[in-house]
């Protein structure tokens, strides 16, 4: 089957944080491609890839960078795909928060949904919501994702009760 998600990230550094989302995907059966891409060593690839991902199939772009983190929005100004950006706190970092703010912070016209720093598994999981929108055997599987949220909870209840 062809990949519907596209996950990239700017160095292999990110991907510690980005397994949450790979792992989520992997449970949930949905299929996904995922490819080194940085807007600042490799601008061509970033570009070809954003400008063929809805051509080779891809539905939702993951797209998660650390420090300046410019791979969300600039893949974003390059396709009408959704890209969801995944805040990396990097060894370069400023605590984080300018990984944040540059994908938060997108000029009118050119949105990223995006996550907490670090947040792959939310990025995953609402890239498949978004897949769920067209697809009943994705919406099948969140639905069971949230009823057992829902009795993970009353688990710790239970727990904290018996405390």
């Amino acid at each position: 089957m062809a990949a519907k998600i596209g996950i990239i990230m700017g160095s292999i550094s990110d991907l510690n944080v980005m397994n949450e989302a790979k792992t989520f995907l992997i449970e949930q059966g949905i299929d996904f491609e995922i490819e080194i891409v940085s807007a600042h060593r490799t601008p061509e690839k970033m570009l070809d890839y954003a400008r063929n991902a809805a051509n080779k199939g891809l539905k939702v772009i993951i797209a998660a960078a650390g420090g300046a983190a410019h791979l969300p929005g600039m893949v974003a100004a390059s396709t009408i795909l959704p890209v969801i950006g995944v805040p990396i706190k990097s060894s370069n970092s400023i605590d984080g928060w300018d990984s944040v703010l540059s994908i938060l912070q997108m000029p009118g016209g050119v949105p990223v949904a995006t996550v907490a720093l670090n947040g792959a598994k939310n990025a995953a999981i609402l890239a498949a919501q978004i897949l769920a929108t067209s697809d009943d055997a994705i919406a099948t599987k969140l639905n069971q994702y949230k009823t057992d949220l829902i009795a993970k909870v009353a688990e710790m209840n239970s727990q904290l009760k018996n405390a």
